[in-house]
């Protein structure tokens, strides 16, 4: 690979010299390969890892980014289950090389697989592709997967984050087990082949760990906060993205302005928060996760939302102190546009709820119409509303537009 990305870049991967043999993925020699504890989300794709460090070592640090010497190079191959069946069923995708350039940053390129495996080409721009997935029990449906542009990857591999991410000291801080069936931690077989400076001489067990959101050792709060971490913190950070909470798992809770932290845009949710305790419909950072529309996060490269992520932060939000929440009424058509008059029904989850509406478009209050009957539209109409209960806090206002005889 050349020293800066505006070196000649090789056309194929074969030709980069990160494996001996491409399609049987097997790795040259001085290739590291390694794991973390928690993986950022990839629209459900398993992920191979290597890396190649140059003459040099890696500047070690407990906590915070290490910082890796020129020349250093990580290999990530995808690959997509595409079978509810038979997971081990995979179609291999791109594999992706991120350089630590000559000039103190980082390039990144992506090689997307032929349908052979004979080798992959790399692509010049980004690339959209619909994969064909079988679900469980053979009904077939398209995924969209997202090859990132060189751009794109700089968009999360950016300088603020030390332009590497995932390798650092909570992600590595994990168990393993050698062929052999020996075992080791990463830290400290890393440690033993001389690639740190300075040398761990502290024992793994006394520095951080993020917690894999399937860990059940472990408690909520630390897989929800690793999980942010692996998934946010390489832009929600000081300096970072224009918002005001800190992703980082390094970083005390208490320091965080995660829960009841200010939000700046507050998708028009009365209250709203970054995590509000007990309450996932004014939790920012549940809404921005568990959708596909434009305001998702991660912004790039998901086209599909993580359900053990959403699951895990729910439980979490719902696990933190805080006064009982409604859920917002079902609105029965949904919004459209309709020939003729049509009648739409209100209906909340919680039994004995009292819900108010408008057709105005103004926010619905305690004095506005009670739902008593389905409403008959007849006209154009904005219709939200919103349900109210003793002893709860109320619901988020949910809202459709019905375009009636046009």
């Amino acid at each position: 690979m050349p020293q800066t990305g505006h070196g000649r870049i090789p056309a194929l991967l074969s030709q980069t010299g990160a494996f001996s043999d491409a399609r049987s993925l097997t790795p040259s020699a001085g290739l590291i390969p390694y794991d973390l504890v928690e993986a950022f989300w990839s629209d459900g794709a398993s992920k191979s890892r290597w890396i190649a460090v140059p003459k040099g070592t890696i500047r070690f640090a407990a906590t915070g980014e290490w910082q890796f010497p020129k020349g250093t190079v990580f290999v990530k191959t995808f690959e997509l289950p595409t079978d509810g069946d038979h997971p081990e069923v995979r179609r291999r995708l791109e594999t992706r090389l991120l350089v630590c350039d000559a000039l103190g940053g980082v390039y990144g390129v992506v090689y997307k697989w032929r349908a052979d495996l004979s080798d992959a080409d790399l692509l010049p721009e980004g690339l959209t592709e619909a994969i064909p997935v079988r679900s469980k029990g053979g009904e077939s449906h398209e995924q969209t997967w997202y090859y990132p542009s060189r751009k794109d990857c700089l968009a999360c591999h950016n300088r603020l984050a030390g332009g590497v991410l995932g390798l650092k000291t909570r992600q590595l801080n994990r168990s393993i087990t050698y062929p052999s069936g020996v075992a080791d931690n990463e830290l400290r077989a890393w440690n033993h082949l001389g690639l740190f400076e300075p040398a761990l001489k502290t024992d793994p067990g006394q520095l951080p760990k993020l917690a894999a959101h399937t860990d059940g050792t472990r408690n909520l709060e630390d897989r929800a906060r690793s999980y942010l971490d692996a998934n946010c913190s390489q832009c929600h950070r000081p300096g970072g993205t224009v918002a005001y909470f800190d992703a980082r798992y390094d970083t005390p809770l208490d320091k965080q302005q995660l829960i009841n932290g200010p939000v700046l845009i507050d998708q028009g949710i009365d209250h709203p928060r970054v995590i509000a305790p007990n309450d996932i419909w004014r939790s920012i950072a549940y809404l921005r996760v568990n959708t596909t529309d434009d305001v998702r996060m991660p912004p790039i490269a998901r086209e599909t939302i993580d359900r053990a992520g959403v699951a895990l932060l729910q439980q979490w939000i719902e696990s933190l102190p805080g006064r009982p929440v409604l859920a917002p009424p079902s609105i029965t058509p949904s919004g459209g546009t309709f020939a003729h008059g049509v009648e739409v029904t209100l209906q909340g989850a919680q039994a004995d709820t009292d819900i108010r509406y408008t057709l105005d478009g103004s926010e619905p209050g305690p004095k506005d119409a009670r739902y008593e009957h389905p409403i008959r539209l007849e006209a154009p109409a904005v219709l939200r509303t919103r349900a109210y209960k003793d002893g709860f806090t109320h619901s988020i206002t949910a809202q459709e537009v019905f375009i009636i005889g046009q």
